[in-house]
């Protein structure tokens, strides 16, 4: 491999570049600097990429890999930019945390390039974002989740597995819907939930107060709430369907336990607290 693109040299984008220069990977790993965004220099000096891309187009048609790790919304316009510079060697990744719209928008814009394009998502991140935030070992022994489709060329998702593989990731495939329906549940909703009940607290007018006093099970559970709020709100409205699907489910959920409580049901909600407290456990033992 010699030349490796990434789009977005945010948490990871930026991990991306970190790993695949310890490992050397690629000759020459280029990052693209965002308009109005942070100036990638540093990240120069400091080794996390060899250059910032000057000459765009030039940089697009000699790259080996392009990673488009930007966030949702931004992905389909990368792949506008793209598509008449694409070498028929070249391979692209997104890293986007929905799939099936992703899928779509690279089916549209990349036309008869579709076959070089590969659908990842590596399940690996903090709620911290930005270059800064980008760190070696991010992806070890974590899944990567790989949407390929039938018109996918073969050797180049051989590539692709070896190219997380040598990241650290475990790779794993599934159909875009499936995966968007699953990272609904156990990704999208949770990080929803998160920044209601901050706002909530903040909707206080004692709002200083109850923070002064959240212990650490609210700081445990409320972390992700410090994520990018522009991430967060590309992908509640990309997997829109399964979201609110899900939001539905949860407020039935929340109903239900608002009617035990109302009714002093001390037994039904003693049950239920002890399905969801015996799942969480038998699930943290075996992970």
């Amino acid at each position: 491999m010699n030349n490796l693109l990434i789009f977005g040299v945010g948490l990871i984008g930026g991990s991306i570049a970190l790993e695949s220069q310890k490992k050397q990977m690629f000759d020459q790993v280029i990052g693209v600097q965002k308009k109005g965004g942070a100036s990638l220099s540093d990240f120069v000096s400091n080794g996390m990429v060899d250059k910032i891309s000057l000459d765009i187009n030039k940089d697009i048609a000699q790259a080996d890999i392009i990673v488009i790790a930007t966030p949702v919304a931004q992905i389909q316009g990368v792949l506008r930019i793209i598509y008449p510079l694409l070498s028929p060697k070249t391979i692209v990744i997104d890293v986007g945390s929905t799939k099936s719209n992703i899928i779509n928008y690279a089916k549209n814009e990349l036309k008869e390039k579709f076959p070089q394009f590969v659908g990842s998502h590596p399940i690996a991140g903090s709620e911290e974002h930005g270059p800064s935030a980008a760190k070696i070992n991010l992806f070890k022994n974590k899944d990567i989740i790989l949407t390929p489709e039938k018109q996918t060329d073969s050797k180049a998702l051989e590539i692709v597995i070896k190219f997380w593989g040598d990241l650290g990731g475990v790779i794993k495939t599934m159909h875009p819907l499936e995966h968007d329906q699953i990272f609904s549940t156990v990704s999208h909703i949770p990080h929803l939930i998160a920044y209601n009940m901050v706002n909530l607290i903040a909707g206080k007018d004692n709002s200083e107060t109850l923070l002064e006093f959240a212990a650490s099970g609210f700081k445990d559970f409320s972390r992700i709430a410090g994520s990018s709020p522009e991430v967060w709100r590309d992908i509640s409205l990309a997997n829109k369907t399964a979201i609110l699907n899900d939001l539905d489910l949860f407020v039935k959920e929340i109903n239900k336990t608002s009617n035990l409580i109302k009714n002093d049901d001390f037994t039904a909600l003693e049950k239920y607290f002890d399905v969801a407290s015996k799942i969480r456990n038998n699930w943290t033992k075996k992970n």
